[in-house]
Parts: structure tokens; C-alpha cells; sequence
């Protein structure tokens, strides 16, 4: 039975390619916790043969005028939006995420990120400036080769795609390194890629474990970029491997996000909004917000409407409409959420709702959890400090905003926040003293793709999104002309 279950491949060259090695991983289905499909066991040589692939066709590509690039990237762009429902499929049984969302949020973002991309590069500008009538100087942006793309389980091809699309819209042609835990849209993307006539060896796509696959990338001499998203830890591995070949890098890694709520918040759209960035997506996402800060004049009625909320929320079949959480990545991950969920009581917290696994029908074997909220933890503990990427959510009460900027700067990570009140003076002027890269102000995940994103402190270096994207994956180079 195992041997009709599908084998995906490696896309080199515009070609699907079986890994060099013969070998395969079990790809998991997390609602019913079986394997589905199998993935390639990807290793250096495959690697090897990706770059080689992506170097033979940067000359030709980096030369290509901006707007055969950007017609090349709107029809990608026209046919993944044309195929949105079975990406959207393919998305919620690789991932365990609600069909509902994969529809609405990931799949579209991803037709976005191509979308912008594809209209920013006709819309760039090079600066110059007269030097006092003795020479002209001005600047070019130029591609700068083989960009290494590593893109992470949770949101595969709303990342993936918000990597590939700047890369090769100014030039670059790339090696991609999606999660070997959901391969399945990524696999999909070279048959799209193909249909919308990008060259051959544009885009290249390797599955495989990190340590394999991911290793030899940033291992690799003739990649001279690398753009990664994931863990905090694998990120430190990331810098320690590049470093001796002086990459360019761009990291958005872990987040543990804070959610303050003073007292003078409309709370309906603030409870409500705040139950989507707690849980949505089972919590795994970077950006949710899993540290809630309450003022304490309001803590008690919030607590008790929040959790009447949450107790709403359906955890069921991704596929049915009115399931609110679907199934975690994997039977690891679920394990690490019980952890830390013990981890918790250990430190004298209180679990309000939830703190269990969820029973779903017709799907005992899947990885899914109920929704949990846990109060009475001091903010220096554990549970508090540590990113646990999934549908736990810390409540903790403050008084004044000194004390909550101090109680929500006290972590390690720094990739955004939100912030609920009517005060314009309290919104610009907590804004600016949270050390992360964005803040929403009575708003979560409205996202603008011209503005800069990443994260501070061990949530990441440098900034994607917009020019920044261009600043990151084009080296700028200063001409100067003399007059005479």
C-alpha cells in the first residue's frame, strides 16, 4: 500500500528531478498523523546540481529587461490564482491548517507577493547627484547570482513566495529550500513556473532535511545570499556557517509577541481581533500575539470574555467550514506544546481554558490540541520567555505603562506587537518605545508590502518588504563621471 502513495521530486532545471541519494522521507498528513506521500531525502549533490542549474542561467536572466521579468512574474502570478483551490487543498493537508484559511489568507497572499513584485520592478528609481559641477555621480542596482531561499512549515507558500518573487524580479535566479514537513505546494509551484515560461533554472527547489539540504546551501561558495525564516536556534547556525564566506543575509526568526490592552479599548473589536492572533492558524504563526497584557481595571471582564470565546472555538476537520483550528505540523510539535503547557502548572500557572489534546472524529491518530489559556505566571518564567509556536496564550495583568513597556520588552525576541487604546498620545508614544520591528495599533496583520519588515534582537536581522527587498537582494554600486 505504502508503494502507491506518491513520490514528489526536486525541480532543477525546470525539471523534476528524483534525489541524487534514491532516498525519501514519510510526508505526514497532521490531521490523520499517516503518512500521505514521500519526500526527497535531498543531499549536497542535488545541491550542487540546483546551483549549477541557477548559475548557467543568471547571465541570460539578470540581462532580461524589467518588464519581460515582470510579465513573466504576473502570469505566475494569474495561473496560481487560476489553480487557488487546489493549492489551497494541497496547503491544508500538507500543513493541518483550517481549508478555510489556505483559502483566503495563504494561497492569495502568495498570488500578492508575485503580484507587487512584479509591478514594483517597472517602478524603481536609481539616485544621482551633481558634484558641484566636476562630476556626476549616480547608481546602479545590479543582481547579485544565485540567491538561497529557506522557507519555513508554517505558512509554506505565502513565504516561499515572498522570497522567490524580489529575487528573481531583479535578476537573481535561486535555490530554494522549502520545509521538509509540507514540500507539497512548493512541489506544485515548478509546474506553474513552467506553464508561465520562466527559463529553465530560474527557480530551483530541493527538498530534504535542514542539516542536508539547508547545511550544503548556506555551506554553498557560489551562493552569495541567503534569505531564511524559521527558528531562532537554526538561525544562529545560519550566520555561524556563512560567516567565513561573508554572506548576505536576511533572518526572520522566532517571535513572542505582546498584546497590550489598556483599559480605554473598544473591546469587541479588541476580543475579537485578539482571538484571531492568538489562535489563528493553531498559533503558528510568527506574528501571533502569544503574551497578553491587560490593564487592570478591565482584567477580569476581559479574562471572562475572552475565554467564553475561546471555548467557542471549534478544533475539528480542516476541511469543514466551521472549523476554527485545525492540526499541528507534526507529533513532535505536539509533544513540545504539551511540554510546555506542563512546564506552566510547574510554574504555578492556572490553566483557564483548554491544556489538553482535542478530540476530532474520524481523526484519533492527528496532532490537534485545544485552544489554552494559562494566568498567574510571572513574567520572568519560562513559559513566558520562551517561544512555543502554538495555541497557548499567557494572560498577565499591568497597572500603568511603564510597567507593561518593561514587561513586554523583557524577552529575548523583538518581531512585532499590537497595541489596544483610543489615546492617540499613548499609541505613537508605546509604539515607540516596543523593541520590535512592527507594531498594530487596534489592528493585527494588516500588512502594507512596500513598508520594511523583520524583527529586533533574536527575532532576526535586516529588512524584507517593499525597496527594502530590493536593498537586500541587489548590490548598489556609485559611478562617478568626471565632467572634464
Amino acid at each position: 500500500m505504502a508503494s502507491e502513495l506518491p513520490k514528489l521530486s526536486n525541480f532543477i532545471d525546470g525539471k523534476y528531478t528524483p534525489p541524487v541519494g534514491g532516498t525519501y522521507l514519510d510526508n505526514f498528513n497532521p490531521s490523520t498523523g499517516k503518512v500521505y506521500s514521500f519526500v526527497p531525502d535531498s543531499d549536497h549533490r542535488d545541491v550542487e546540481l540546483a546551483v549549477e542549474a541557477a548559475k548557467k542561467a543568471f547571465p541570460i536572466w539578470s540581462k532580461k529587461p524589467a518588464s519581460e521579468r515582470s510579465r513573466l512574474l504576473y502570469k505566475i502570478a494569474n495561473i496560481l490564482e487560476s489553480r487557488l483551490d487546489e493549492f489551497a487543498r494541497a496547503e491544508s493537508q500538507d500543513q493541518g491548517k483550517p481549508l478555510k484559511l489556505a483559502r483566503t489568507v495563504d494561497i492569495p497572499r502568495a498570488v500578492l507577493n508575485f503580484r507587487f513584485f512584479a509591478g514594483q520592478i517597472l517602478h524603481t528609481e536609481n539616485t544621482s547627484s551633481d558634484l558641484e559641477g566636476i562630476a556626476i555621480n549616480y547608481s546602479q542596482r545590479m543582481p547579485i547570482g544565485v540567491a538561497g531561499l529557506i522557507s519555513p512549515w508554517n505558512l509554506p507558500l505565502y513565504l516561499l513566495s515572498w522570497k522567490i518573487a524580489p529575487a528573481i524580479s531583479v535578476g537573481n535566479t535561486c535555490v530554494c529550500k522549502p520545509s521538509e514537513l509540507t514540500p507539497m505546494t512548493a512541489f506544485m509551484l515548478g509546474e506553474v513556473l513552467n506553464d508561465a515560461g520562466v527559463p529553465s533554472g530560474v527557480v530551483n527547489i530541493v527538498f530534504g532535511l535542514g542539516a542536508k539540504v539547508g547545511q550544503a546551501l548556506v555551506e554553498n561558495p557560489r551562493v552569495p545570499l541567503i534569505s531564511f525564516t524559521g527558528g531562532t536556534k537554526t538561525g544562529e547556525q545560519v550566520i555561524k556557517s556563512s560567516a567565513p564566506l561573508y554572506k548576505k543575509l536576511s533572518l526572520e526568526l522566532g517571535g513572542k509577541n505582546p498584546n497590550i490592552i489598556f483599559e480605554d479599548a473598544k473591546l469587541e473589536d479588541c476580543l475579537a481581533t485578539t482571538v484571531r492572533s492568538s489562535f489563528s492558524n493553531q498559533g503558528e504563526i510568527c506574528l501571533c500575539g502569544s503574551r497578553i497584557y491587560v490593564q487592570e481595571s478591565i482584567y477580569k471582564v476581559f479574562l471572562e470574555k475572552f475565554i467564553e470565546k475561546i471555548k467557542a472555538l471549534k478544533v475539528g476537520d480542516p476541511n469543514k467550514d466551521d472549523s476554527d483550528l485545525g492540526a499541528l505540523i507534526s507529533a513532535d510539535h505536539l509533544k513540545k506544546i504539551e511540554y510546555y503547557v506542563n512546564l506552566a502548572k510547574e510554574e504555578g500557572g492556572k490553566i483557564e481554558t483548554g491544556g489538553e489534546r482535542a478530540k476530532v472524529q474520524g481523526m484519533e491518530g492527528g496532532y490537534f490540541y485545544l485552544p489554552t489559556v494559562i494566568t498567574g505566571l510571572n513574567n520572568s518564567c519560562r513559559t513566558i520567555q520562551e517561544e512555543i509556536f502554538g495555541p497557548v496564550v499567557t494572560i498577565s495583568m499591568f497597572k500603568t505603562e511603564e510597567e507593561v513597556v518593561e514587561m513586554a520588552n523583557g524577552v529575548l525576541y523583538g518581531l512585532s506587537a499590537s497595541v489596544w487604546t483610543e489615546n492617540a498620545r499613548r499609541a505613537h508614544l508605546i509604539s515607540s518605545q516596543l523593541q520590535c520591528g512592527t507594531v498594530w495599533v487596534n489592528c493585527w496583520m494588516l500588512r502594507d508590502l512596500r513598508m520594511p519588515f523583520g524583527g529586533m534582537k533574536q527575532s532576526g536581522i535586516g529588512r524584507e518588504g517593499g525597496v527594502h527587498s530590493m536593498d537586500f537582494y541587489t548590490e548598489q554600486k556609485t559611478i562617478c563621471v568626471k565632467y572634464t
